[in-house]
């Protein structure tokens, strides 16, 4: 998809992506995430994103909610380890008057103490109601163990004793310290010339100062696996497992993305689920997932089932990764995995915010975006020796980490 980047002089970059739509799609998204929080003040990331939509210098709550929403738009917002993500959906005659308003929250934020205590109870209703879902609660407890004293293992929202403290002095050091403004993407995807994206985004962010990035992340080390179980007030076993994995810049990146969508991925015919859920009926939900992240990443496994059918599923499970070991994949099999994966990330692009979405990251974690055709480029180079040094490097049972989740006795 043709594209253009514009820098402005304090290095926020303005990404514009022409579409031939009556709908116009756009975010800004901030490098920064849960892994730049201090220990003591986890959670602040994830707090900022709340705080934003409740008062600027020009507008309170239900101005900041109504301005996109008043005109059919829809305005969201999330927080990952890395990234901090504003975007919207609107007609196309609104462009200035959504990149006003993402101006106006990141930027001019006033962050009153009483919307600080009032979100603070919100947070912790999130948190509590996050707890209770056993099935998401186990992916944090579990990066926690691969990513143990890291950054990267601690839960995004936070706990409660540490949302309790945050003050508005964290939340402006934090922004000062993080809100790097060449680690910045402004993206529309629209029906714009390159000249009027930039006209209303010079307007709207040209004046922000200039507050360039150092390196500050520091990458996790390697943990020693291990295997946990713990007994809650829950009806179904939950089971996990992985590693640590390849980060986004390692050439094997592009396999194990191909690996994980054979192994457990998106649809009905990945190898476990077919062996595991079709074949024995064992799990209603079986799936891997692999997240490569800036210096590292992780490669999970997760599946739910009865209490007794939990050493079972195990069993299978390690016989599916034997076989894949012992007998890598043919041409003919690679081949077959390639135009799957190829026809889902196709089909893909038709989400278009999502698209924005991963452009303006590939800008920030690459200084580029690929595309289509460099992407399949990319996958269809993977080599069958590629997938069969990646499997055995990432099914090695002896460096995986394991942890269950039994119902009480």
């Amino acid at each position: 998809m043709e594209y253009n980047v514009h820098t402005l002089p304090n290095g926020i970059r303005l990404l514009h992506v022409p579409a031939a739509s009556a709908i116009s799609h756009a975010c800004i998204i901030v490098n920064s995430g849960s892994r730049d929080e201090q220990e003591s003040k986890s959670g602040l990331a994830h707090f900022i994103e709340h705080l934003i939509f409740k008062r600027t210098e020009k507008r309170n709550t239900n101005q900041i909610l109504n301005r996109l929403e008043s005109v059919g738009a829809d305005l969201n917002a999330y927080t990952t380890k890395e990234y901090t993500c504003i975007h919207a959906s609107f007609l196309n005659p609104y462009l200035d008057r959504t990149l006003d308003l993402f101006n106006d929250i990141v930027f001019h934020s006033t962050f009153p103490e009483e919307e600080i205590e009032k979100e603070k109870s919100v947070v912790l209703d999130e948190i509590a109601s996050y707890l209770d879902q056993p099935e998401e609660a186990i992916y944090d407890d579990f990066e926690d163990l691969v990513f143990a004293g890291h950054p990267l293992g601690r839960n995004i929202l936070g706990t409660t004793e540490s949302v309790g403290k945050l003050n508005k002095k964290d939340i402006l050091q934090f922004i000062a310290t993080n809100y790097h403004t060449d680690k910045i993407v402004v993206a529309v995807l629209g029906n714009y010339s390159l000249n009027k994206v930039v006209k209303i985004g010079s307007k709207h962010y040209s004046d922000i100062p200039a507050n360039l990035h150092t390196a500050t992340r520091i990458a996790p080390l390697k943990v020693e696996p291990i295997t946990q179980t713990f007994q809650k007030p829950i009806q179904q076993a939950h089971a996990m497992l992985g590693a640590q994995a390849y980060s986004l810049q390692h050439p094997y990146k592009t396999g194990l993305l191909l690996l994980n969508n054979l192994l457990g991925g998106t649809g009905m015919s990945s190898v476990l689920n077919l062996q595991i859920r079709e074949k024995y009926g064992i799990a209603y939900t079986i799936e891997t997932g692999y997240s490569p992240l800036s210096d590292t990443g992780i490669f999970t496994l997760y599946f739910g089932t009865d209490k007794e059918k939990v050493n079972k599923a195990w069993a299978l499970i390690f016989k599916e990764f034997k076989k894949l070991k012992d007998k890598p994949l043919t041409e003919v099999q690679l081949q077959k995995a390639k135009n799957k994966f190829i026809g889902q990330i196709a089909l893909g692009e038709e989400n278009r915010i999502g698209l924005i979405i991963s452009m303006a990251k590939s800008l920030i974690d690459y200084d580029k975006i690929d595309d289509l055709q460099t992407v399949f480029r990319k996958i269809q180079a993977v080599s069958t020796t590629d997938m069969a040094n990646i499997t055995h490097e990432i099914l090695d049972e002896s460096n995986l980490t394991s942890l269950t989740f039994y119902p009480l006795a």
